[in-house]
């Protein structure tokens, strides 16, 4: 059987993001935390304490918008808050091990969740083919954190 013809980079990148897209609100059904709370938490996870201002950079929201994001994650006992030693008018954001759990729930979820689709969908050889994809993803994924791409920062205003 004759190979196909390469998908141009714009269909694969089309292809990519509704493929990723459609992964990642199927294993979100699993969360108990709503998706805009468990990014926050993800991020401070990720990249350690920080202060409201770099939450709302990081995410391209106002800082307002975080604000209340980060208040309600406060009250639930998700986040801890304590003052900058470097700056006493900052307050600067930890996860709680309540926090920590909760995502850590969540993530386990999500692996579970996918782990028994790809047992149950997937060939011995399609998961091969999946393994070997993986490195691929991770390669396009460091592209695009590493920045220099053309992409619109400009910040997404009103509710969630």
């Amino acid at each position: 059987m004759p190979k196909q013809p390469l998908p141009t980079p714009d269909r694969l990148a089309a292809n990519l993001r509704t493929t990723v897209g459609t992964l990642v609100r199927a294993t979100r059904s699993s969360d108990r935390l709503p998706s805009i709370p468990a990014t926050v938490l993800d991020l401070l996870d990720r990249q350690g304490p920080m202060t409201t201002a770099e939450l709302a950079a990081s995410r391209g929201v106002r800082h307002q918008t975080m604000a209340v994001t980060v208040k309600e994650l406060t009250e639930a006992g998700y986040l801890d808050v304590g003052h900058d030693p470097a700056d006493a008018r900052k307050r600067i954001l930890a996860l709680t091990s309540t926090g920590r759990d909760a995502l850590d729930a969540d993530r386990r979820g999500r692996v579970s969740l996918l782990a028994e689709a790809i047992a149950v969908g997937l060939t011995d050889d399609e998961q091969r083919v999946l393994a070997d994809a993986l490195p691929v993803l991770d390669r396009i994924a460091e592209t695009l954190a590493a920045g220099g791409l053309s992409v619109d920062h400009s910040p997404v205003t009103g509710a969630w």
